[in-house]
């Protein structure tokens, strides 16, 4: 697949794609529970009339709208050996498989054995919250959390009030939202309690 470099607005070029070799901390989470999520978190934003299917088409949309130019044919030979027979597009399950195998030619699958990890947790806590703070004002907001949860189908996300009482034991500073720092206050406190 051939991917374009983006234009800047003074019509010069600039590459947007990473060295092939290049590894990413962000492309995975070391916690398969947050990965799913993000991974349910694109593929809804890719999957643009909601029927649960990411049609080559709207990939290829989506790709234009992050800069990224992709031949359409290229495109859907690529994502044919993913794409169940029958169907016209990419379910859930076959976008983690094309997520999977994309890390694994890209990025080597298991990632860097020598990474700290203190700055691996801190990577994967600011990934975490990304994924609760949809809007990306740096807070999480009692809207936000109850959209995440009842994603994941979890009761909790079902009444406003519940969720409330969630966002208020953990609000240190009271002023209705949870920032970064009670975020990682609270899941440090958890995967501590946990274990």
């Amino acid at each position: 697949m051939e991917v374009a470099p983006a234009t800047q607005a003074n019509g010069s070029s600039s590459s947007c794609r990473r060295a092939l070799g290049a590894k990413s901390v962000s492309f995975r989470l070391h916690s398969p529970s947050l990965n799913s999520l993000r991974l349910r978190r694109t593929f809804d934003l890719f999957d643009k009339n909601g029927d649960g299917i990411i049609t080559p088409e709207e990939l290829s949309q989506a790709l234009a709208l992050l800069g990224l130019d992709a031949d359409l044919s290229d495109l859907d030979s690529i994502l044919r050996s993913h794409i169940k027979p029958g169907s016209d597009g990419l379910r859930f399950d076959d976008f983690v498989a094309l997520h999977q195998s994309v890390d694994e030619a890209f990025f080597g699958g298991g990632g860097d054995a020598d990474d700290a990890p203190a700055l691996r947790e801190e990577a994967d806590l600011s990934e975490a919250f990304k994924v609760f703070d949809e809007d990306g004002d740096g807070y999480i907001c009692a809207r936000e959390l109850k959209a995440v949860l009842a994603k994941l189908g979890l009761p909790e996300g079902e009444e406003i009030g519940r969720v409330e009482r969630m966002i208020t034991s953990v609000d240190r500073n009271h002023d209705g939202r949870v920032d970064f720092f009670e975020f990682k206050d609270m899941m440090r406190s958890v995967l501590v309690n946990s274990s």
